[in-house]
């Protein structure tokens, strides 16, 4: 298993340090009715990476209270999962939520998960879905079989797809490293999605994963587990046992320019805190002038 090496600098030190502002907002327990005025996110250039959020972590949440509890998370980006953007909606409907989306000062990354049986209508369906909303990235877990038809789609809508890990108890797509294979020889839109939790529960160091990937890498799901094994449970990004600076340097080194968002699934009722540490964390650790950021790669990632 693959997890973090104790630095000289200790954990609670680094998120007082770098941090402190959006700890003190961990604390706010925010409602579920009317949350005010929008609030824009913060320039937060996170050394570069585009950090963000996928809505599944505010499944419970409306679309317009998504958005602003977007912003109040400093975020730029996010994807939306269909509980936010229904499959079956209209035209109208997806540009209108890409009308929010944008005038929240947001930026639209993504949909999905998507799944894909090999029905070349729902496929077709699922592109049009994501062009009409202005999605750049279907993340998606197509049937095998369907691969032939969603490289086709791909092609003429101009859109990327990412196929989506989903670790041990996925039998098609457990790791990155079983997607690989099927779209490195094909078109350029077809790639990834790694999900960090998925891939640290198969056991995999997540880094060589990211190495390997690279080429195909088109969106990467953030998130922490208490433990590195396949019942590891969803905790805030920090405080699990992932390489999390490792992860970052790693993305930072292949120059990855797509959406590298948080998937904070635990508490959905009340996931806020739980964001607003993980965002304090991946802030810090991605500070211009952290001392973490500048060890070598290779100090990061150990085998345990």
């Amino acid at each position: 298993m693959f997890m973090k090496q104790t630095f000289v600098i200790h954990r609670r030190r680094f998120l007082q340090t770098t941090a402190l502002g959006t700890a003190a907002l961990a604390s706010t327990s925010f409602p579920r009715a009317s949350f005010g005025s929008l609030t824009k996110p913060a320039d937060a250039p996170f050394h570069g990476l585009k950090v963000g959020i996928t809505s599944y972590t505010l499944r419970k949440f409306t679309l317009d209270q998504a958005i602003e509890m977007t912003g109040q998370a400093g975020l730029k980006y996010i994807s939306l999962k269909d509980v936010h953007l229904p499959m079956k909606s209209t035209t109208l409907e997806r540009k209108e939520a890409h009308r929010k989306i944008e005038a929240a000062g947001l930026v639209l990354l993504g949909g999905g998960v998507i799944y894909l049986n090999n029905k070349e209508d729902e496929i077709r369906a699922a592109f049009e879905y994501a062009k009409d909303a202005g999605m750049p990235t279907i993340i998606c877990a197509p049937d095998p079989a369907a691969l032939d038809t969603v490289e086709r789609m791909a092609k003429q809508h101009d859109i990327r797809i990412a196929i989506h890990n989903h670790g041990p108890g996925d039998n098609r797509y457990p790791s990155p490293l079983d997607v690989l294979p099927l779209v490195q020889n094909r078109d350029s839109r077809m790639g990834i999605c790694m999900d960090l939790g998925h891939t640290v529960h198969m056991g995999q160091d997540p880094v060589a994963v990211i190495q390997k990937c690279a080429n195909r890498l088109y969106d990467f799901h953030m998130k922490d587990l208490d433990q590195a094994a396949p019942k590891g449970s969803p905790v805030e990004v920090g405080r699990g046992v992932i390489d999390i600076v490792g992860v970052l340097k790693a993305l930072l080194a292949i120059k990855f320019d797509y959406h590298v968002a948080l998937e904070y699934e635990a508490k959905a009722d009340a996931p806020m805190p739980g964001v607003l540490e993980s965002v304090g964390y991946l802030r810090g650790a991605l500070a211009g002038d952290s001392m973490i950021l500048r060890l070598p790669l290779a100090r990061l990632s150990v085998s345990v």
